[in-house]
């Protein structure tokens, strides 16, 4: 059974997005692939999509189990767009099981033009980076999109610069979300701490430590620190210590 959703407002692109069969034999520039999924990106009357289409979800029970990667990312972008936080546009999505066994799907996303992602700043030194001003008004808005997702008690499982896209107007966006998930209890604290020693990973190269601490001083909504974070600065500082 297959089941397939084409967003009401790219009904002129039916012909290419109108099903998972048509997706599926889609040619466009290869930008990812592994054994179980890859990323294409197409290019529709002067717009480009990215187009991931998922083939399997892993061996033995695993087609079974639990919720396919395709359907926890696009269910993830929906509540991003629920909760505020900007993200890629969705123009379709769906997926296709065989005797109850996850069998292929697909999740299309429109470009976020004239956007970079944040690693590729920091590997070419862009000077947006040294602007006190830029960086401020970037940590502010990633500062709320991090805590309006904890608030909630989700965690990205993947907060890492190259899933954190800034166009010419400086808005950020989050994208690419598939291991996001609900924690609740220490679970949560956990991926928490994960989140944001992602983003320190390389923010600790980029950034002065003043920029670093505002920025966690805007996600706890807070002028100071108080006691109870300097156990959880030094789980952040700590996360990556020995595997990188």
């Amino acid at each position: 059974m297959a089941g397939w959703t084409l967003d009401p407002a790219y009904a002129d692109l039916h012909d290419d997005f109108g099903s998972l069969a048509s997706v599926f034999v889609l040619e466009g520039e290869r930008l990812t692939k592994d054994p179980l999924s890859e990323v294409i990106r197409v290019e529709r009357n002067g717009v480009r999509y990215y187009v991931k289409r998922y083939s399997g979800a892993g061996k033995g029970l695993r087609r079974y189990l639990g919720r396919p990667r395709v359907k926890a990312e696009w269910q993830n972008l929906m509540l991003f767009r629920r909760w505020g936080i900007p993200t890629a546009p969705i123009v379709a999505y769906g997926m296709e099981r065989r005797g109850g066994a996850f069998l292929r799907g697909a999740l299309i996303t429109r470009e976020l033009e004239q956007t970079d992602d944040l690693a590729l700043l920091a590997t070419t030194h862009d000077a947006r980076l040294r602007d006190p001003r830029w960086v401020q008004e970037v940590s502010l808005q990633l500062a709320r999109s991090t805590r309006a997702m904890h608030d909630r008690s989700f965690a990205h499982n993947d907060l890492k610069w190259r899933n954190l896209l800034v166009d010419p107007q400086r808005r950020l966006y989050l994208i690419d979300c598939p291991t996001g998930a609900f924690w609740h209890g220490p679970f949560l604290q956990r991926r928490i701490v994960k989140d944001l020693a992602c983003l320190d990973k390389v923010a600790k190269y980029q950034l002065s430590r003043t920029q670093r601490l505002r920025f966690y001083l805007q996600y706890c909504q807070r002028k100071r620190l108080v006691d109870k974070d300097k156990p959880r600065i030094r789980q952040i500082l700590n996360y990556f210590q020995g595997r990188e």
